[in-house]
């Protein structure tokens, strides 16, 4: 079952509703900094970013999947470049999208269509980009994730409030189904299981999967205030806690370790980028000290890859930096005026 607010009084009830409604009016949601981002677009000057014309050569070799942000015409549209060559020219395509994930065969774009009322849609995407089906989506879209194979696509919807930086003061829904569009499971209403209990409190909450496979995935769970990293089955319906205080986990692709981010001792609202290590329990914080407020994605074993506003949240754009999976070295550029990476090999 989804999550709900709990501890509410009549007046805090009417001040979440009324919340609720001017977030809907400004059609903002889960993508409020993104929303700014998009108004600020409009009236900016076009700067634009180099691009080449051979969409097809691109998409047949290792290559990154991205947002585009560089301001202009292309501003919101899907682009990839090279993973050989990341920095240089990008392929745009003709689809815009608010959040983006690919594999080799298919790709999951959530976009936005904004007005008076903003509506949003979940689609699949064929390897040329043109829609093959719309999937099941209640509430604002927040996370998206493919298998990696494919076969399996997972969303996160917030069906209450519009963030969750205080975990406990939203509702998320997060449904995982096959590419066909069957439904395998509301993972809210799978059984959390924390220290050997289930956790029954209304606020419970789980959003950011990660597949390991067509059965197991790793999620964030919340609860009372405290947030964990969790491992799923679909099979036996049932998520178990691993560690405490881990967000937006991703699996590395030799599927040993998770990179998530933590709050620790930060502000509220501000995390810290660490991996953790499936076999040992080790931690290791990584080198970027700047709060990434995201779901991570692994350029290879070595490195984890991000995207960051440029010059804060409610900025027009953003880029996408590289930090070592051991801690050590440094954050460097990878890709200027994009959001939202997704590695395909």
């Amino acid at each position: 079952m989804s999550g709900r607010v709990g501890g509410l009084g009549p007046q805090g009830r009417l001040t979440a509703l009324a919340v609720v409604l001017l977030v809907a009016f400004l059609g903002a949601g889960g993508y409020v900094w993104q929303a700014r981002q998009d108004l600020s677009a409009v009236g900016a000057t076009a700067t634009g970013a180099p691009t080449r014309d051979d969409l097809a050569v691109v998409r047949d070799v290792p290559h990154l999947v991205f947002r585009n942000t560089a301001l202009g015409a292309d501003y919101g549209r899907v682009a990839m470049v090279p993973l050989s060559a990341p920095a240089g020219p990008r392929a745009v395509t003709d689809t815009a999208c608010e959040r983006v994930y690919a594999t080799r065969d298919e790709a999951i774009c959530l976009s936005a269509d904004r007005g008076l009322l903003t509506t949003y849609r979940a689609r699949l995407l064929g390897p040329d980009w043109s829609v093959r089906r719309d999937l099941p989506l209640v509430g604002t879209p927040s996370r998206a994730r493919l298998s990696p194979n494919g076969s399996l696509v997972a969303t996160t919807t917030f069906v209450f409030g519009d963030s969750y930086a205080n975990p406990g003061q939203f509702s998320t829904r997060t449904v995982i189904s096959r590419v066909s569009g069957a439904v395998l499971g509301d993972v809210e209403r799978f059984p959390l299981v924390v220290d050997g209990a289930e956790v029954t409190t209304v606020d419970k909450n789980l959003w950011g999967v990660t597949f390991a496979d067509d059965d197991r995935f790793y999620a964030t769970a919340a609860s009372g205030g405290k947030t964990w990293l969790v491992e799923g089955s679909l099979a036996a319906r049932r998520v178990t806690a691993l560690r405490e205080d881990a967000e937006c986990p991703s699996l590395s692709p030799d599927r040993t370790r998770i990179a998530f981010k933590k709050h620790g001792d930060l502000p509220p609202g501000r995390w810290r980028l660490a991996v953790y290590d499936l076999a040992t329990g080790a931690e290791t914080l990584l080198a970027e000290t700047r709060s990434v407020d995201d779901q991570v994605e692994w350029l290879d074993d070595t490195r984890i890859i991000y995207a960051l506003p440029r010059g804060g949240a409610g900025t027009a754009t953003s880029d996408i930096w590289s930090s070592p999976a051991d801690g050590r070295g440094a954050p460097e550029l990878l890709v200027s005026d994009a959001w939202s990476p997704a590695v395909v090999r």
